[in-house]
């Protein structure tokens, strides 16, 4: 390096230890000062000034209130004077105002505010205790001017509101009918009548009409309809539900009837049905006498055939449940045909050898046989009329208890492995083909079997016989 390049060097670092001395004789001779301002805080280093000279450097201006609380670090805060723009009643006015709250400033600036006015600051609805110094910006380098607070005055007008006839002054800054019955609170149902429409504008003095409709409750056809209607009647009430009532479907209460707050109608659907039955009509039996016919023997003479009875019934039904059934005709569809039984009146008389010797007899009835004694007829022995039969014969051997229908009393019989016996007595038991036998007290013997009846001529008088006798109890054949 020659003698030049040696000194250009030297002077370079002589320049340089200069700055490095200035910057620190700087930074040991400044202080640092917490500056708040308008609410906004920022840390500064400054030279030793004072606090007006402090503002003018940060260009804070002389307008500017400001305190100044010394100590390590000193703090300075400062107050501007906000600059607000009012908009009201189609004039602007612009004032500045010192840390204070909305309704300070728009006082100063002589605008009133009425009742439902609405205030609307930087485009935000706001109330008026509102602190101004909220609503600042400011530039974004440094602190910055201020930009105006702006304030716009929405005027609330009156309108009255008449709800069902009741009369209401409401004040409302709303464009609309819709909106400012909203904002009034009022609560508007499906089916009410407003005049002018929701949608008319809102001028001062204008008048709002509401008809008020009714809440009702409808039944019908298995659902429940809630609706509002401004009907008078129930018909009414029906056909705005597009319900409609045919043939005999009534209503409760009825169709007449005026309509009432939370009145409730039930729809009663009627329905008429023809129902056409049949029902047998039984056949009769008639019994025809045949003189050419044994005793006893029967013959089919004509097949008895169930006829037909047609009935025709109205039935009502509501709401899907029967409520009436009445017949209104009947007639025979097809008669029935009588069973016609041919039976034998002719009596025949014949002999039976028995180990008592010959019988004759007129009639022989297959029965079923049993026994009895006088202690075993169901009477004590105190009983005035213990051992007395139904002819008033002592109860004996030789003595048989009958049911009249089928053998009548006083008629000899005999029968097999018994004998000879008188028909004089009767039972509760003894009913149809039975017989019960007779014993004496000290030789009961205990029946239970069928047995041929013989009954002994002479035969009665012919009305004294029972052409006709019970088949039943009937006989149980062995397999």
């Amino acid at each position: 390096m020659g003698s030049e390049g040696r000194r250009i060097l030297l002077r370079s670092l002589i320049g340089l230890a200069f700055g490095l001395l200035f910057l620190a004789l700087c930074l040991f001779s400044t202080r640092e000062v917490t500056l708040i301002v308008d609410g906004r805080v920022q840390r500064v280093r400054v030279l030793p000034a004072e606090p007006k000279a402090i503002l003018q450097e940060f260009g804070l201006g002389s307008r500017a209130a400001y305190s100044y609380i010394p100590g390590e670090p000193a703090t300075l805060v400062v107050s501007r004077p906000i600059p607000v723009e009012i908009y009201a009643d189609g004039v602007l006015r612009k004032v500045e105002v010192s840390g204070t709250t909305l309704g300070e400033a728009l006082s100063k600036a002589g605008v009133a505010v009425k009742e439902g006015d609405e205030i609307f600051v930087n485009g935000e609805k706001s109330p008026l205790d509102v602190p101004l110094v909220a609503r600042l910006k400011a530039s974004l380098e440094g602190f910055g001017l201020l930009v105006p607070v702006k304030v716009l005055i929405r005027r609330a007008v009156p309108i009255t509101v008449i709800d069902d006839g009741i009369p209401v002054t409401v004040y409302t800054t709303a464009r609309t009918v819709g909106d400012a019955l909203h904002k009034a609170g009022l609560v508007l149902y499906a089916g009410d009548i407003i005049r002018p429409e929701l949608d008319s504008p809102v001028s001062s003095g204008l008048k709002v009409y509401i008809t008020r409709s009714k809440p009702a409750e409808i039944v019908s056809d298995g659902r429940v309809i809630r609706t509002r209607t401004l009907a008078q009647t129930v018909a009414e009430l029906l056909a705005q539900e597009k319900i409609v009532l045919a043939g005999r479907d009534y209503t409760i209460p009825d169709p007449g009837s005026p309509v009432f707050d939370g009145v409730k109608v039930k729809v009663v659907r009627v329905r008429e049905e023809i129902l056409l039955q049949e029902e047998p009509i039984p056949y009769e039996t008639v019994w025809k006498p045949d003189d050419s016919m044994e005793l006893d023997t029967r013959q089919l003479v004509q097949e008895g055939k169930d006829g037909i009875l047609r009935k025709r019934y109205r039935i009502i039904y509501e709401d899907g449940e029967e409520r009436e059934r009445r017949l209104e005709d009947q007639w025979v569809a097809k008669p029935p045909v009588t069973r016609v039984i041919a039976y034998g009146t002719k009596i025949v008389i014949r002999e039976l050898e028995t180990p008592e010797g010959t019988i004759k007899y007129w009639r022989r009835i297959r029965m079923l046989a049993t026994s009895y004694s006088a202690s075993t007829a169901g009477k004590p022995r105190d009983h005035p009329l213990f051992g007395i039969t139904r002819m008033g014969l002592r109860a004996r051997k030789g003595i048989v208890a009958v049911d009249p229908k089928v053998i009548n009393l006083g008629t000899w019989v005999y029968v097999p492995g018994y004998g000879i016996g008188l028909a004089a007595d009767t039972g509760g038991m003894i009913k149809g083909r039975h017989i019960d036998l007779c014993y004496d007290e000290d030789s009961l013997v205990l029946w239970y079997r069928w047995v041929d009846v013989y009954l002994l001529a002479p035969p009665p008088p012919p009305e004294k016989i029972n052409w006709i006798i019970p088949d039943w109890p009937q006989e149980r054949r062995r397999r």
